[in-house]
């Protein structure tokens, strides 16, 4: 059992020279001072691992070759062993990992997409089940306040009934050939053995299909998807465009893109009800926009006290001050940080918002679904109940 009196540790596994994510994921956990980093597997190269580790001040002793053997000195530990995992490698190790973690007794925080195989996440949901340890899976975008609210509107009528729903993440990055220079980044996601069958749906695309269940709480009914490879020379997809259709009558336009020349992160969502619609972009996250037919356009803004108290909490600055990425990755942590205490206190959570192991299986189910619907250029069924 943890003190709540002190700092979560945790380890990191991923996130060594060169690496982009990882330096976010670490600036996140440590926003508002509850956590810290105090070992770390950061590179499959040893030399890579203990430069990070250097670079990072940790304990020489605390900085380990392979995750594996990192799991298993940290395991062994007694006063001071850590409490959580942070997994920020290419898509191919999260499943490995995160299982070896959860085995050992440690919680996860993983990024997404959670696994390369829907059979690999539902044997992770099990996993977290079986050993009641916390999983929090890091779409962030579902951290910013303005989603919250977004998300509250919905909840509490003021849209009527959802009947459309549009979301987009459009990239240019790969416009070009990028991975075929060695640019780490580029050269892993375009790889099938370490992104896994998706480029494009499995770094973007997981992104729209969990803000849009985030906000609205739709579940898939059925979908027809376009995948296509533009750039030639790629192995895997760099731009997809999908029709669905949710339980309960709505319907989707869903649309990603790593091939949009000049566009750099522009997710945006916009919901449509019977009483009005709302529009939300991550490029200008502090803004939720409310519209209707027969009033004046709303804007809502960070840092107001009218807004829902589930907003509320994921602020931390006065209203006129834009908050972001790091802040909206910062509210996952802060959120499984929370459910890590309650749990290691021997309590359950109260209301816990954050991505669970379920989101993240429903997640690779909608990428392989989507890849089924275009390799057969029909509509397929949806629907997914991810295992408790």
């Amino acid at each position: 059992m943890q003190s709540s009196e002190r700092k979560l540790r945790y380890a990191m596994v991923g996130g060594g020279p060169g690496a982009f994510i990882g330096a976010v994921h670490r600036m996140a956990a440590e926003l508002d001072g509850h956590m810290e980093l105090v070992a770390g597997a950061f590179s499959s190269s040893e030399e890579k691992s203990r430069q990070a580790g250097e670079e990072l001040y940790l304990d020489a002793s605390r900085v380990y070759g392979s995750w594996q053997d990192m799991i298993a000195q940290e395991a062994a530990r007694t006063e001071d062993r850590i409490d959580f995992v942070s997994i920020v490698t290419p898509n191919f190790l999260h499943h490995p990992v995160a299982k070896a973690a959860l085995e050992a007794g440690f919680h996860v925080v993983c990024d997404k997409p959670m696994t390369m195989t829907v059979e690999e996440a539902e044997d992770l949901c099990e996993t977290v089940s079986r050993t009641g340890r916390v999983f929090a899976l890091t779409h962030n975008y579902t951290g910013y306040p303005m989603v919250k609210q977004a998300r509250h509107l919905i909840a509490s009528g003021e849209l009527g009934d959802v009947r459309k729903v549009v979301v987009e993440y459009p990239q240019g990055w790969l416009s070009t050939l990028l991975e075929a220079t060695g640019q780490k980044q580029a050269a892993w996601r375009s790889d099938p053995e370490k992104a896994g069958a998706s480029s494009a749906l499995g770094d973007i695309g997981t992104h729209c299909e969990n803000l849009v269940q985030y906000i609205t709480g739709l579940e898939m009914d059925e979908m027809i998807a376009d995948l296509g490879t533009v750039v030639e020379g790629r192995a895997l997809e760099d731009d997809a465009a999908i029709l669905i259709r949710y339980k309960g009558g709505a319907r989707g336009i869903l649309y990603c893109s790593q091939i949009s020349q000049g566009e750099e992160n522009d997710l945006t969502i916009r919901v449509y009800g019977s009483k009005a619609g709302l529009e939300w972009k991550q490029e200008h996250p502090t803004w939720l926009y409310v519209r209707s037919q027969d009033g004046p356009e709303q804007i809502f803004k960070n840092g107001n006290g009218y807004l829902a108290d589930a907003a509320k909490m994921g602020m931390r600055l006065p209203a006129g001050h834009p908050e972001g990425f790091i802040e909206a990755f910062a509210n996952i942590y802060q959120e499984a940080g929370r459910a890590i205490r309650a749990v290691d206190a021997g309590d359950t959570p109260d209301n816990p918002d954050y991505p669970t192991v379920q989101d993240g299986a429903r997640g690779v189910h909608f990428i392989h679904t989507a890849i089924e619907s275009s390799n057969r250029r029909a509509w397929v069924d949806a629907s997914y109940d991810p295992p408790a």
